[in-house]
């Protein structure tokens, strides 16, 4: 009876260690990266399809974007700091494959998820601009 109230035990232990090193080992993202790097990719006409601001401005759904102010071709700093915040919810940090922000807009034949109403912005997980979201998610700087 011990010897089973070990194993088990040390089990747990092993299963909780894993979760807490997984849990630590989550890059964090940089606001810097997101500014320069991930926000324009939200702005960028790509042939046979809307800009990703088009609709996630006029939204109400978890990916919303700050609308640009009148005559702006990009987002101030408190609007750039409104979107981190935001776009930050829809990411697992360290974890591009299992993050909205990536896996709505790529193809279901690419890794994606098979509904998003905006259509499929990335054909694969090659296409320069989600790997430049993949980069952002697993923690890189600039």
């Amino acid at each position: 009876m011990m010897s089973r109230v070990f194993r088990v035990s040390a089990v747990l232990l092993i299963f909780a260690g894993a979760a807490t090193t997984a849990l630590r080992a989550a890059p964090p993202l940089d606001y810097e990266f997101f500014k320069a790097r991930v926000q324009p990719i939200f702005l960028q006409k790509r042939d046979g399809h809307t800009r990703c601001y088009v609709c996630h401005a006029e939204s109400n759904n978890a990916f919303h974007l700050q609308r640009l102010s009148p005559g702006a071709s990009t987002w101030n700093e408190e609007q750039s700091r409104k979107n981190f915040e935001m776009v930050s919810l829809l990411v697992n940090p360290g974890d591009p494959a299992t993050s909205r922000l990536l896996q709505q807009p790529l193809a279901p034949e690419g890794g994606g998820n098979v509904f998003h109403s905006g259509g499929r912005q990335f054909a694969s997980k090659d296409d320069p601009a989600w790997k430049t979201l993949a980069d952002w998610v697993d923690g890189k700087k600039l």
